[in-house]
């Protein structure tokens, strides 16, 4: 019966009966169907700018400082690439050389940021340090492959440390 009831709409509307039947077919008229676009475009624009400024007023305008959270998540990011590697010179090193190092960037960031305060992470951020004073700003393939070690060398100290440290990562 359902299915009955669906076929005669889906007949009554293709063959022009039913529903908007009386409705011009924007299709026949393109400057109509643009129209319609256009105003379609500038509303969905609307609800979007809407809906920003709403959101903006549901947020507290001071951002909360980063928590163990950050540290913790900054951390398993970095020991997801613990069995990876790469062959300097082989020219597979740029992703994983520059994931490594943009995730000790982004845990340097948290540490620094964390409530138990950058001298709870003394070591780690002392290591990073090291490590970004000779990488500089250069983050291209073939500097980063001179780095090699010092760069897998910081990750693995750094894993070493966070397991002496559970409390900053579980």
């Amino acid at each position: 019966m359902v299915v009955a009831a669906a076929l005669v709409s889906c007949t009554q509307a293709s063959s022009g009966g039913g529903p908007g039947a009386d409705v011009p077919n924007a299709a026949a008229d393109p400057a109509a169907a643009d129209a319609a676009r256009s105003a379609e475009n500038a509303d969905a624009v609307e609800n979007a700018d809407r809906a920003e400024r709403e959101a903006g007023e549901a947020e507290p305008t001071a951002a909360p400082s980063p928590g163990p959270a950050l540290v913790r998540d900054a951390f398993a990011t970095l020991q997801a690439t613990l069995n990876e590697t790469c062959t300097p010179g082989a020219g597979d090193c740029a992703y994983f050389l520059g994931r490594v190092t943009r995730e000790l960037t982004e845990l340097d960031e948290s540490m620094r940021a964390d409530t138990k305060g950058p001298g709870h992470f003394k070591k780690p951020l002392a290591d990073m340090k090291v490590l970004f004073d000779k990488l500089g700003d250069d983050r291209s393939e073939a500097h980063l492959e001179k780095y090699f070690s010092e760069i897998v060398g910081t990750r693995d100290g750094i894993n070493t440390w966070m397991q002496d440290h559970p409390d900053d990562y579980r």
